[in-house]
């Protein structure tokens, strides 16, 4: 399969813009995540997704407002760089650091051969997004059985090691972001990439940054 890797933004919006409300969280930015550290390419804590993708979000916000939902946003659009930086990071064998909050089960390998990691991810290709739900009335996110990132069997949508309540919610997740057009995976409840997504060979490689955007 052919793929292009370009450095054109000039598809992508930032998610804020079509989304009015949505909370933001983007882990990659932070030190809060399974590396520990600030990820290569996150230059802004915000989410860029392509323009399809998010008229598609939008769509999903709506629904989930009038259920008394907001979005939280963890990541969306990541660039070459980032991918680049988690497999350098699988490579090194004794910065496991994270590991108690993040992959307490797994030793560090089995992150890329379960599917986890990946060495070419969706994201990169712009159209994919990791997020959860917010509850209007209490502030606080769903809960879900297991948060953003615990790379576990926990956190695959249909395991039956959460409560009914957790699994329903992780279903009303789903369910919405199935009719608006994405897909999940079978590993975590809180990834989907667009199905009809616009660059499906195209890898993109520049920064997380609104200013980029705006070039």
């Amino acid at each position: 399969m052919n793929r292009d890797i370009t450095m054109d933004p000039s598809g992508f919006v930032l998610i804020s813009d079509y989304v009015p409300g949505v909370i933001q969280e983007i882990r990659y930015h932070s030190t809060y995540n399974f590396v520990g550290e600030r990820i290569d390419g996150y230059e802004e804590p915000v989410a860029l997704i392509t323009i399809e993708a998010a008229r598609a979000l939008k769509s999903v916000a709506n629904e989930m407002n009038v259920q008394g939902y907001r979005l939280k946003i963890f990541d969306a659009y990541r660039p070459l760089c980032a991918v680049k930086h988690f497999v350098l990071w699988g490579i090194e064998d004794q910065d496991i650091r994270m590991k108690p909050y993040f992959y307490p089960d797994l030793q560090k390998q089995e992150l890329f051969s379960g599917g986890y990691i990946a060495s070419r991810s969706s994201h990169t290709r712009g159209s994919t997004v990791d997020l959860t739900l917010l509850d209007m009335t209490t502030g606080k996110e769903l809960d879900m059985g297991s948060p953003f990132d615990l790379f576990s069997g926990i956190s695959h949508p249909d395991s039956r090691q959460v409560t009914d309540e957790q699994y329903a919610n992780r279903m009303t997740l789903q369910s919405v972001m199935v009719r608006n057009g994405f897909e999940p995976i079978d590993c975590e409840w809180w990834h989907f990439t667009l199905q009809d997504e616009p660059y499906p060979d195209t890898y993109f490689e520049f920064p997380v940054s609104a200013q980029y955007l705006k070039r």
